[in-house]
């Protein structure tokens, strides 16, 4: 049985045919099910793929990794009688990571991966693999996966051996709120642990699918982070008593970057003109203002193609060598190199990093009275005496500030500190692990700047709307400002803000506003 809650009624299958990145977060979300392909033409190419590579071995054939040692170690032939012994060996060896333990999601989306991979079908797996991490992602039986120790090729090696390892009935889980072993897990579900068949460890492991399964996760959220740093934008424009012309449709056809311009649009119809007004008092808004489509259309145009690179490895074959069922190849290779996710990664974190700086900014305008255009200092709502003994928004801002300059920290691309490992034979490794978790840091910092946007925007509204004796917004506007004053009550005498901040990130991290079209 499936966790409660789970959707079975659309499924995402796993039989070689192309998936989505939604179908990784959704899996990882538990929204929907995996469901292993039960086609005759699927189940027989997995089995050709297998009995092939047992005829080699019958045959006396000469694979690495299945009668050869790992890695440096290809010169190394193992004796016949050992060679059911080498893929449990690969998963010891490599049982050395480190750091936090990814979460639940990304775990779920890590396994969903692997198998997404190994479904290709040229990995000369058996069946009994596949439908092993199928189970475990249906019972949610999830492998503790330090998230240190991949240096992204050989592929994700020390964190997928915890993928192995709970396989056979070995190391950690997590399963239904507890740390428990694998094998009473495992027993639990009546669930045998694997004995992996001579290929098997290499082909769980020497992969991807980390990384990739992090890129799938980044890039959902970056994709929302997008859209509330659109609308917040919004707000602050309001806020600020800005000049809604500098995103007029004329203007914007003329640098015609499509997601820059996209963004503009959203401001247009945010703002409710389509010729915006000017204000005649200023001509021209600062940069962080009048900008922001410059700014935030750097990443909407980057999340089209970020996903092509992403989704094109989440449906590739990336262990090694490949099997051949068809063409009865081995084909050696190095498709576990991760270059193309180490390189979004790399570039999705820099321009997230960026609208994390933009919104810092727009912040730090709004709460300076000598830039905000007749608000009060620091956005206090205070008034009368005790006005004098109330700070507002001060200390939000300065966390804002520190969150960004450590988001900006982290763009440091990790794609260009290649590392020689493993005696020169991974001479030239892609980092792409470690870029996608500098990426999910970005984002969380990110995710806190817009959390704290939201108390400011709430609060610079209510603001602006007593010092112009009335605000007109456009109906998305001010439904969202009608759902921020319900979660956020007016700062009004100084109070600790950090509960409300979280609540804010969580309903983030759950996407609970809708913001323009899909």
């Amino acid at each position: 049985m499936s966790p409660p809650g789970l959707n079975s009624e659309r499924p995402v299958r796993f039989d070689g045919s192309r998936l989505s990145l939604e179908d990784v977060v959704a899996l990882s979300r538990q929204e929907r099910v995996a469901e292993l392909g039960t086609s005759p033409d699927f189940r027989q190419r997995i089995s050709r793929g297998a009995a092939f590579l047992d005829r080699l071995l019958a045959e006396e054939g000469h694979i690495y990794g299945v009668t050869t040692g790992y890695g440096d170690s290809v010169t190394v032939a193992v004796p016949p009688e050992l060679i059911p012994e080498l893929p449990h060996h690969l998963y010891a060896y490599h049982g050395i990571g480190a750091g936090r333990f990814l979460t639940p999601e990304e775990t779920r989306a890590v396994l969903a991966t692997r198998l997404a991979s190994l479904a290709q079908g040229v990995s000369g797996v058996g069946l009994d693999l596949l439908t092993q991490l199928e189970r475990l992602l249906r019972h949610d039986i999830l492998p503790l996966i330090p998230a240190e120790g991949s240096v992204g090729a050989s592929g994700d090696l020390t964190p997928l051996s915890y993928v192995a390892a709970v396989l056979c009935g070995e190391r950690e889980v997590w399963h239904r709120g507890e740390r428990r072993s694998a094998a009473e897990v495992l027993a639990r579900h009546g669930l045998a642990p694997l004995r992996l068949r001579p290929k098997e460890g290499l082909a769980i492991m020497n992969g991807t699918a980390v990384m990739t399964a992090l890129a799938c996760l980044a890039w959902a959220r970056a994709d929302y982070l997008c859209r509330l740093g659109t609308r917040l934008t919004a707000f602050n424009v309001v806020a600020s008593d800005g000049n809604a012309h500098h995103f007029d449709e004329a203007l914007f056809a003329l640098k015609p970057h499509v997601g820059q311009q996209r963004v503009a649009a959203r401001l247009r119809r945010d703002l409710a003109a389509d010729r915006p007004r000017r204000n005649e008092q200023r001509l021209q808004d600062r940069y962080s203002l009048r900008c922001a489509p410059h700014v935030l259309g750097v990443l909407e145009d980057a999340l089209p193609f970020f996903r092509s690179l992403i989704e094109n490895e989440l449906n590739s074959a990336n262990d090694n060598p490949l099997i051949d069922p068809d063409g009865e190849q081995v084909l050696h290779g190095g498709h576990f190199y991760g270059g193309h996710i180490a390189f979004a990664m790399d570039g999705l974190k820099t321009a997230v990093a960026n609208v994390a700086d933009l919104l810092d900014r727009q912040l730090a305008l709004l709460v300076d009275a000598r830039y905000n255009h007749g608000l009060p200092a620091n956005l206090s709502a205070s008034t009368g005496p005790r006005a004098a003994i109330n700070h507002g928004l001060k200390a939000l801002q300065i966390s804002v500030s520190a969150w960004t300059a450590e988001a900006l920290k982290q763009t440091m691309p990790a794609s260009v500190f290649s590392r020689s490992t493993e005696c020169h034979n991974q001479d030239k490794v892609s980092m792409g692990t470690i870029a996608a978790r500098d990426c999910l840091r970005v984002l969380e910092l990110s995710e806190q700047v817009v959390a704290a946007m939201l108390i400011a925007a709430r609060q610079g509204l209510a603001l602006r709307e007593r010092v112009a004796g009335g605000l007109n917004l456009s109906p998305a506007l001010a439904s969202m400002r009608h759902d921020l004053e319900r979660r956020i009550p007016l700062v009004e005498e100084d109070r600790a803000l950090d509960r409300e901040l979280q609540a804010l990130l969580g309903a983030i991290r759950e996407r609970e506003w809708t913001l323009y079209e899909a």
